[in-house]
């Protein structure tokens, strides 16, 4: 950091060990690879995940029809036990891997994401819990108006 006053505002969180640059940049650097995969089963392939099993208790509420791709909302949440953490995919995006939640302790495992969707496509919702296993739930969501360039 360079003088000025940003430096002067961050410097007390740099002394308390609030705010840690190379431990925040290390976290998002192994994490790279899934996020800019060009398929789904990449972006698993990357965070370890082979196989998850389907399950009802992964919730997507997301709108059957998007009139406009640029901006579709999506809710996700978890009635598992001791969710760790929320995944979203959009299969058909460029890059599929569009949010990474994670939870600690008795937190809700809930997200609302928005989306950029140049087309028609299926949506997942990964769920990871506590034990290391990992449920799924899919959405298809018809986009009339792409929203990357279409």
């Amino acid at each position: 950091m360079k003088g000025g006053a940003s430096a002067a505002l961050l410097a007390p969180l740099l002394g308390t060990g609030l705010l840690v640059p190379g431990r925040a940049w290390a976290a998002n650097e192994w994490k790279r690879n899934a996020f800019t995969a060009r398929s789904s089963a990449d972006a698993l392939k990357n965070l370890g995940i082979a196989a998850a099993m389907e399950s009802r208790d992964v919730v997507i509420n997301a709108p059957e029809i998007a009139e406009n791709g640029a901006k579709v909302e999506v809710e996700i949440s978890s009635k598992l036990p001791n969710t760790r953490s929320l995944l979203l995919l959009a299969d058909k995006n460029p890059m599929p891997l569009c949010a990474e939640i994670n939870f600690a302790g008795a937190a809700l495992p809930y997200a609302k994401v928005q989306l950029k969707m140049a087309e028609t496509m299926r949506i997942r919702a990964i769920v990871r819990t506590a034990d290391g296993k990992t449920h799924v739930a899919f959405r298809e969501i018809k986009v009339t108006l792409g929203g990357c360039g279409g």
